[in-house]
């Protein structure tokens, strides 16, 4: 039908050019802004995916911010580490020296007691002043806080990691599965007859003594001569309430503490020893570890000390000897405190992780058993006017190992996770960014491609619009 009120061709025309003009623009746009998806109407799936995807590349960028961030402040808290135990070792050095009193002079006693002090007021200011953004590191203000702990059952306990919920706290359940023993030999007898003296040599953790004992010596007199004796070799004595016996035993308890009782003489009769449990007849006899459970997983021991890595929880623990030679359990609580850790992109106690920095100060080095470095200074109990240089020696060395530790696990810390932690997360944003962009950006081949066949289009509609405007002049040449 030839018509010049209605030109459905050229209709059609305009509609398939406004369709190619769109394309155009289209194109043009994710062209100039690098983007396939600039509005919802362009994917409404694509779009819900890739602002997922962004909210999810915001997460990890903060949690290798925030790990960033923690590596930066274990490392503050490291170095002031390396520093004080520069000075414990140097305060050992002092010890030692001390130790020698027959070669050293009153004024150089003295001397050597002023240098003490003055490392262990270094030491005090070390741990109150080390700090990162104003935090403070070293003075326990990071560690975890307690309540509940028996001090009669429990001590020295120490949380070097936990996850706690939040305003909540964590209970802890120590059971007692196998009681801890020291070493012990025992010598059944009153003492030596008559004409019977014996000569024998006992060995212990800390040394070799040799000890004789005259015809006709009594077990309580033995029992004192060892007792003398026992900072040297860490064995002590004791006889039953009849005095028809005496036990050696190792002042340790655990599997690495040990009692050797050697018979180098004697006269007619023997000096036999005997395991106290089985009766069985020996000269060496070994301690046993406490069995340790703690929240129903089983604790690696050492003697008193029991310590458990998981998660959850990371803490170490000495227990007093009654309570670690009875089957019983106790129970304390871990409140709060510690220094938390968001390096997960999921915010939650999953992605939390927590580490307690104890105080470094020292009335906190050394442990209840031994004595803390405090001691040491002048007019305390241990100062080296007062000649306990074996317990001070001792006492050092429990300081060095206490930091140490200390920075050891700072160390994994940020090895094994906070850095480990920085490239898994790096490799996860690169794979969420190529996966958002893969959705959301701009194929520039292809889209160039699709720019040209459009701008063709354009052109043909536009040629074939011009021919429908123009078919309608046609009619008048029926009416000429």
């Amino acid at each position: 039908m030839s018509s010049i009120n209605t030109n459905v061709p050229s209709i059609i025309a305009a509609r398939i050019l406004g369709y190619q003009n769109e394309a155009v623009n289209t194109s043009l746009e994710r062209l100039s802004t690098g983007l396939r998806i600039n509005r919802g109407k362009d994917d409404p799936a694509g779009l819900i995916a890739s602002e997922s995807l962004r909210a999810e590349q915001k997460a990890i960028i903060a949690a290798m911010d925030n790990a960033r961030r923690a590596d930066q402040l274990v490392s503050v808290a490291e170095s002031g580490l390396g520093e004080v135990s520069t000075l414990l070792l140097e305060l050992e050095d002092l010890v030692d020296r001390t130790a020698n009193e027959a070669g050293l002079s009153d004024d150089e006693v003295a001397a050597n007691q002023l240098q003490i002090d003055s490392i262990l007021d270094t030491i005090n200011r070390i741990a109150n002043s080390t700090s990162f953004n104003g935090k403070k590191m070293l003075d326990g203000s990071l560690d975890y806080t307690l309540s509940g702990v028996q001090a009669s059952s429990i001590t020295n306990v120490q949380v070097t990691g936990a996850r706690l919920p939040d305003g909540g706290n964590r209970t802890v359940v120590v059971e007692v599965t196998q009681s801890a023993q020291t070493a012990q030999l025992r010598y059944i007898g009153d003492g030596l007859s008559a004409g019977n003296s014996v000569t024998i040599q006992v060995a212990g953790n800390y040394g070799t003594e040799l000890f004789s004992f005259a015809a006709s010596s009594h077990v309580s007199a033995m029992a004192a001569a060892i007792n003398q004796a026992t900072e040297m070799t860490g064995v002590s004595a004791v006889t039953n309430a009849a005095n028809s016996a005496v036990t050696f035993g190792s002042t340790e308890y655990g599997s690495n503490a040990f009692v050797t009782v050697s018979v180098i003489s004697s006269g007619t009769d023997e000096f036999t020893l005997y395991e106290v449990d089985s009766m069985t007849t020996t000269s060496t006899d070994q301690g046993q570890d406490a069995g340790v459970t703690i929240n129903g997983t089983s604790a690696t021991t050492d003697g008193l000390n029991a310590s458990v890595r998981s998660a959850a929880l990371s803490l170490e623990m000495t227990l007093n000897a009654d309570f670690g030679q009875q089957l019983t359990n106790k129970t304390f609580y871990v409140t709060g405190g510690g220094a938390d850790f968001s390096l997960s992109p999921e915010v939650g106690l999953a992605g939390k992780v927590g580490i307690g920095i104890f105080s470094v100060a020292t009335g906190s080095l050394g442990d209840a058993n031994v004595g803390y470095l405090s001691s040491l200074g002048s007019g305390q109990a241990n100062d080296v006017t007062a000649g306990n240089f074996a317990t001070g020696q001792r006492m050092v060395r429990a300081a060095v190992q206490q930091v140490s530790n200390l920075r050891g696990r700072l160390g994994a810390f940020q090895s094994n996770t906070i850095q480990s932690t920085i490239r898994a997360l790096q490799v996860t944003y690169e794979n969420t960014t190529a996966a958002e962009s893969a959705i959301r950006d701009t194929d520039f081949a292809t889209e160039t491609a699709a720019l040209t066949r459009a701008q063709i289009l354009v052109q043909s509609a536009t040629a074939a619009l011009q021919l429908a405007n123009a078919a309608p002049q046609n009619i008048l040449a029926l009416i000429r």
